[in-house]
């Protein structure tokens, strides 16, 4: 579906996402003895590149992609399935198990483990739905403009997935019409030439101490 990521390039975090790693480890968990950390942004911002890094400076924290909850059939009706699958047993502490999307062949795979780690982080258009805030401990808003992001993910998926992109953008747009999340972001995540820059966001409630640098 979206991937948002080179699979074979994958830069070293930079010192703005290692101080937020080390900032997000010492927040309170927010789901059982988990820190769910929502990562948002429309389609094409680089949620899935960030998520990569930001794990990466977490020690390898698991990443949960919505793109594996969503389906052709439920592109944002996914809630109920993912609070079944995932939210609800790691509230619980315990290991989840989620069945995985595939997009070619359009059926969902065989279970996948998510173990209730001190860190997970969930990326994906939908991430900081109204539903799920109430589990998150941080949310992240990609600050890049739609139109933007939306043609830059045309770009990156090519002529293939033009059919595909073109149901995705109305259905975008009236999922953050009914449900926006930007509102709701603690932190706002900007990538720059090189790195990102960390700024505060328009909830930017649960965070407290400096806002993390650039770079």
């Amino acid at each position: 579906m979206l991937r948002e990521m080179n699979p074979s390039f994958r830069p070293a975090p930079g010192p703005a996402v290692r101080d937020l790693a080390s900032r997000i480890r010492r927040l309170s968990p927010s789901c059982g003895p988990v820190r769910l950390v929502g990562v948002d942004g429309h389609a094409g911002s680089g949620k899935t590149t960030f998520a990569e890094q930001l794990a990466a400076a977490l020690g390898g924290a698991p990443v949960l992609r919505l793109d594996d909850i969503a389906s052709h059939e439920e592109l944002f009706d996914w809630t109920g399935r993912l609070l079944d699958q995932v939210v609800e047993p790691l509230a619980h502490g315990r290991t989840a198990h989620y069945s995985p999307y595939d997009w070619r062949a359009r059926r969902f795979g065989p279970p996948r483990p998510l173990p209730p780690a001190p860190v997970v982080l969930m990326e994906g258009v939908g991430a900081g739905r109204r539903a799920l805030r109430p589990h998150l401990a941080l949310l992240l808003w990609m600050e890049l403009p739609c139109e933007e992001a939306w043609t830059r993910g045309r770009s990156r998926d090519g002529e293939e997935q033009r059919e595909f992109w073109d149901g995705w953008v109305p259905a975008e747009r009236r999922h953050f019409a009914d449900d926006p999340s930007r509102p709701f972001a603690d932190l706002l995540v900007r990538q720059r030439e090189k790195g990102y820059e960390v700024a505060p966001g328009p909830a930017g409630t649960t965070w407290t101490g400096p806002v993390p640098h650039s770079g």
